[in-house]
């Protein structure tokens, strides 16, 4: 067989293939995500301990350790079609961590909406006793995507990093396999959507289990409309007069709260 046969016949084989890889690839552009979200108590609640409390915080500690996992896990769904999602907790009627109650840093308080189009953001938001419908713009985030890849659900997933709120850092994985520009909680802004998410230093992980992939009718994506309204801005504000006696505990609080 002559050379340049060889060379025609190889290019023709390459070409098929990598045709019939690109049929067998998934993409889609509705459905819904579940998230399970992983909070590492053992290591929240040494950060807590402190000169100060050391004495009764390391008892409850060591017993939190006799009675207690190191990881609280949680769920929720992402619904979404085309450019619009909506971010969920599903209802746990496990008890609450001992000691921590309603601590944002260690449950789920945000219902989300996003309209990807418009880059517009509405969070049901509980605090405390009281619920807040926070309505603004979606978080600018300066991503920086690495080469670093993971599979996560059944999708290939590349890492990007960035820095929110001037100090919280984030490990995201995405895929361009749903081609959304979404993820869990306020997380948006990659080219796919986001379905690993990590708050190294804050112990908090998101990460997808299932993805399915199915019709969802537009209607069926509402914005939440329980609470007092606000923005971002008025939110801060909000926080900061009431976690203003708290000390060092009211920065964590306010993170959690803010995120």
């Amino acid at each position: 067989m002559k050379k340049s046969t060889i060379i025609i016949l190889t290019c023709l084989f390459i070409g098929f293939s990598t045709s019939l890889l690109a049929q067998n690839s998934r993409f889609t552009t509705q459905g819904e995500i579940e998230f399970e979200r992983s909070t590492n108590m053992y290591a929240i609640i040494q950060k807590r301990i402190n000169k100060d409390n050391e004495g009764y915080m390391s008892q409850f500690f060591e017993q939190y350790k006799k009675t207690s996992p190191q990881f609280k896990l949680a769920k929720s769904t992402l619904t979404f079609s085309n450019q619009l999602t909506l971010f969920k907790p599903i209802a746990d009627d496990s008890p609450a961590a001992p000691f921590f109650g309603e601590d944002p840093g260690v449950t789920q308080i945000n219902i989300t909406y996003t309209d990807l189009n418009t880059s517009q953001q509405i969070t049901q938001k509980k605090v405390f006793e009281e619920t807040f419908l926070v309505k603004d713009s979606t978080r600018t985030i300066r991503w920086k995507i690495t080469d670093e890849t993971r599979e996560i659900a059944g999708f290939n997933c590349r890492r990007a990093n960035a820095l929110v709120m001037d100090s919280i850092y984030v490990v995201a994985f995405y895929t361009d396999q749903i081609p959304v520009s979404g993820g869990p909680e306020s997380f948006t802004g990659l080219p796919g959507m986001i379905l690993g998410l990590a708050l190294p230093h804050e112990n908090v992980t998101w990460f997808a289990k299932t993805v399915s992939d199915r019709s969802v009718a537009t209607n069926k994506i509402i914005p939440p409309v329980k609470g007092k309204a606000t923005d971002n801005k008025g939110l801060k504000l909000t926080l900061t007069a009431a976690l203003k006696n708290w000390g060092e505990y009211a920065k964590g609080m306010f993170k959690a709260f803010l995120l």
